[in-house]
C-alpha cells in the first residue's frame, strides 16, 4: 500500500493465486502493471488452458500487460528503477524492462530447519495427526506449515490458504488447552479478479479430468476436476455459496459421467 502511493509501475512475477490477486489490485489503483510468468496463461497450473487463456485476454483489457511462456533471468538495479531481464521460453529471445516496483508471487518452501533440529517428522511439511500433534506429542503445528490427513479426501496433504490457517489454528489452540478436537476440515480458498471471483475447495489437479459447467461463458459456473469419475475438486466461478454443499458431494465420493454433471449446481 505504501509502495502504491509514491510508484507507479509495477512488474508481477508469477501468474498464479498471489500475482493475479495482486496484479488485479494493483490495475484498479491505476498503477502500470506488467506480469511476466512462464505458464500458458494465468493460474495455468490450476486452471484448464481455455480458462486460463480467457484471463490472459480478460487482463489485457484492463490494462495489465501480460508476458506469459516467459522466464525472469535476472533483476539489477539501476538508480531508481529496478532492471528485469527475461526470456521466452519458446523462441528463447531475450527482453528486459524497467519498473518501479518488483513482486514476486512464486509461491513457497516451508523452512522446516527448525522442526528438523527438534526432531520432529517431516515430509513436505511438519507430520501431524487428526488433532494437530506432531510426532512429539506435546508439540502442534498449524497452517500453511502443517502436513495433514485431509479426511474428506482421503489423502495428505499440506494448504497454503486463509481459511486452512485459521481454522487450523483454532483448533490446535483448543487442543493444546486440553481438547480433543479432531481437524476434519476440508478447506476452501478464494480470490477476486477485477469483476470476477471464485471460491474453490477440494483438490484442483491439472492432471485430472477437468469439466466446466458454463451458466454464462467464462463469466460464471462451476470447474469440476474428476480423478476415476469421482469429484475431487471444485471451483465456482462467480458462483457464491457453494462451498459447502461442494465439501458434501466430494466426501460422498460418487462416481460421475461427465453429463451428469451439468446443472448440478446452479445459481
Amino acid at each position: 500500500n505504501e509502495l502504491a502511493k509514491t510508484k507507479q509501475t509495477f512488474c508481477v512475477i508469477g501468474g498464479g493465486f498471489i500475482g493475479s490477486e495482486i496484479a488485479a489490485a494493483l490495475t484498479k489503483n491505476n498503477k502500470e502493471v506488467t506480469m511476466i510468468f512462464p505458464e500458458i496463461g494465468i493460474s495455468g497450473l490450476l486452471f484448464s488452458d481455455d480458462l486460463s487463456k480467457f484471463l490472459n485476454d480478460y487482463y489485457r483489457e484492463h490494462g495489465v500487460t501480460i508476458l506469459n511462456g516467459c522466464l525472469v533471468d535476472s533483476i539489477s538495479k539501476s538508480g531508481n528503477k529496478y532492471k528485469v531481464e527475461f526470456h521466452n521460453i519458446d523462441t528463447e529471445e531475450v527482453s528486459e524492462s524497467e519498473f518501479d516496483v518488483i513482486v514476486v508471487g512464486i509461491g513457497l518452501i516451508p523452512n522446516l530447519d527448525l522442526a528438523k533440529d527438534t526432531g520432529l517428522e517431516v515430509d513436505d511439511g511438519i507430520l501431524v495427526n487428526e488433532f494437530l500433534q506432531t510426532s512429539k506429542p506435546d508439540i502442534y503445528a498449524a497452517g500453511d506449515v502443517a502436513n495433514f490427513m485431509n479426511y474428506g479426501l482421503g489423502k495428505r496433504m499440506r494448504v497454503e490458504h486463509e481459511d486452512n490457517a485459521n481454522t487450523m489454528g483454532i483448533i490446535a489452540g483448543k487442543n493444546m488447552a486440553g481438547e480433543r478436537e479432531k481437524y476434519d476440515h476440508m478447506p476452501f480458498f478464494y480470490s477476486d479478479l477485477f469483476d470476477l471471483g471464485y471460491e474453490a475447495v477440494g483438490e484442483m489437479n491439472k492432471d485430472f479430468t477437468i469439466v466446466s459447467d458454463w451458466i454464462e461463458p467464462y463469466k460464471k459456473g462451476t470447474i469440476f476436476y474428476l480423478n476415476e469419475g469421482k469429484i475431487r475438486g471444485l471451483i465456482f466461478w462467480n458462483l457464491w455459496d457453494k462451498v459447502d454443499l461442494g465439501r458434501e458431494i466430494i466426501r460422498e465420493g460418487k462416481e460421475y459421467q461427465v453429463e451428469d454433471l451439468k446443472g448440478l449446481f446452479t445459481e
